[in-house]
């Protein structure tokens, strides 16, 4: 098993003012496959770049500002790339050439340079909010568990130097002491980011099934080190959504199969025989990988999970049941049960509609003519109603209702304070920003939502809430503000607005 990235354990100071975001979803819209698809609102961009500059400017009660972003800052598994000639890769797989360049440390790097070329408004801004002697520490997501990779971190270090010199216009002599300084103030958390007393931070994806990594220290792929291991959500993602025009990213938690099928009809003949072999070929997959999880290279991968969770335990003094505690409170991916991979892509629904139509077509063949044929046709139709809605009920068990995370995690923000004790305890994931109180009052969850927008093309186009959380530190205890950002700058967020 090699040794795919350092275990850099973070101190975290009180004295700092935190301004925290999450899911800003940089290069989603970066796709050779569909080119003419899903377009992303440049108007996020300066959005985005207009709050670190103001910040950047302001005086803080902390020490200086920190900016944690809570998950999926880069977006490697939206993206579909393909390889460019004279690129040194390690070998693509037959997926990675259909689908685009993978999550391998190489293929991941060469993704991060697009970003950078296609934000470069974000990374300038990022540069002089670093540059400025403020400091970075970017969570992993699911959507960005790369950073698992040290040439993935090393990258986004050397890149936002890069810009800080050229925008800074340091003499060279100046420039080479100013990088390892600035370097040193961009930091990775591969699992959390906890200031005592202050704030618990994750993405919050390990509480969704279709989204949780197996082992979230060593989120490795079984059958092969060299690349991450993928969740249900990517595979969904990279098979059928990003290869297929029309076929949006999101909002398919109130869509069932005649939904699917109206979709697969507007596509033409080809697009539908298209768009049926890319689900075959992504439930091959997920099968394939709950194979996976049973095999010896995954006990391997758990071992090395508990050996970094042991590693960061003596490091951070934390201690290592309460890592294992808070590990208990994450769901495993659905990737490790072949009843749930049924149910999370409506297979067992599927086949249970055309078990009934297959008992009913011979008694339709054969002419209702005696009583008996009706009561046959009633019992068969009762039954799937009543399978059908026990199927629903377990669905909504598994996956939540309407496949809607956001119950589950404030549910585990109550745990959460209790382990790590803190005022406050912040996700992002859901999208939804939000503001409750858990632990019986002894602290509030807050979701600080997302950054992630389409370009608008009609009134009802999705616009994100760029909410953020900035908390200060006081000898009396934190205080925050939950903020969205607009045309004036940050005002407090009001849900509805």
């Amino acid at each position: 098993m090699p040794a795919a990235s350092r275990l850099i354990v973070l101190n975290s100071p009180a004295n700092e003012s935190l301004i925290i975001l999450s899911d800003v979803h940089l290069g989603n819209d970066l796709n050779d496959l569909t080119p003419a698809g899903f377009r992303r609102s440049s108007i996020v961009d300066t959005d985005l770049a207009s709050l670190l500059a103001h910040y950047r400017r302001s005086p803080c009660e902390g020490t200086r500002w920190r900016l944690v972003i809570a998950g999926d800052f880069i977006d490697f598994v939206g993206m579909s790339l393909l390889p460019r000639d004279g690129e040194q890769l390690v070998e693509a797989t037959d997926e990675e050439r259909e689908h685009g360049l993978g999550n391998s440390a190489d293929h991941a790097r060469l993704k991060l340079r697009a970003v950078a070329e296609r934000h470069g408004v974000v990374f300038d801004a990022l540069a002089d909010f670093i540059g400025a002697g403020h400091a970075v520490t970017i969570i992993h997501g699911n959507h960005d568990v790369e950073f698992h990779w040290d040439v993935v971190k090393d990258g986004l270090r050397s890149l936002l130097v890069s810009r800080a010199i050229t925008r800074s216009g340091e003499a060279r002599e100046k420039a080479e002491a100013l990088a390892g300084e600035f370097a040193g103030r961009v930091e990775f958390a591969p699992w959390f980011y906890y200031v005592g007393g202050m704030a618990y931070i994750e993405h919050g994806h390990q509480y969704d099934t279709l989204c949780s990594t197996e082992n979230v220290m060593a989120p490795l792929s079984p059958t092969n080190p060299l690349r991450i291991a993928r969740s249900f959500s990517d595979v969904l993602l990279r098979w059928v959504v990003r290869p297929t025009r029309g076929v949006s990213e999101y909002g398919h938690e109130s869509k069932g199969v005649i939904d699917y099928v109206l979709l697969g009809a507007s596509l033409g003949v080809g697009g539908i025989v298209r768009l049926f072999t890319r689900f075959v070929s992504a439930v091959i997959e997920l099968f394939r990988m709950r194979r996976a999880h049973l095999s010896a290279a995954a006990g391997l991968l758990r071992v090395e999970h508990e050996r970094r969770m042991g590693a960061m335990a003596e490091a951070t003094r934390v201690g290592i049941e309460r890592l294992r505690a808070l590990a208990a409170l994450q769901v495993p991916p659905v990737t490790r049960s072949a009843q749930k991979i049924m149910a999370s892509v409506l297979l067992d629904r599927l086949a249970l509609g055309l078990a009934a139509t297959a008992a009913i077509t011979p008694l339709a063949l054969r002419g209702l003519h005696h009583p008996w044929s009706w009561a046959v046709v009633a019992g068969i139709v009762t039954g799937w109603v009543a399978l059908h809605r026990r199927l629903t009920v377990q669905r909504r068990e598994w996956f939540g209702e309407k496949l809607d995370n956001n119950a589950v995690l404030v549910e585990r923000a109550g745990h959460l304070a209790r382990l790590f004790p803190a005022a406050f305890v912040v996700m992002g994931h859901t999208h939804t920003p939000a503001v409750v109180s858990v632990a019986e009052g002894a602290a509030t969850y807050v979701n600080v939502g997302s950054w992630h927008e389409a370009e608008a093309t009609s009134a009802d186009t999705f616009r994100a809430a760029r909410t953020h959380l900035v908390i200060h530190p006081a000898a009396s205890g934190p205080h925050a503000e939950f903020l969205a950002w607009g045309a004036e700058g940050p005002r407090r967020f009001v849900s509805g607005t």
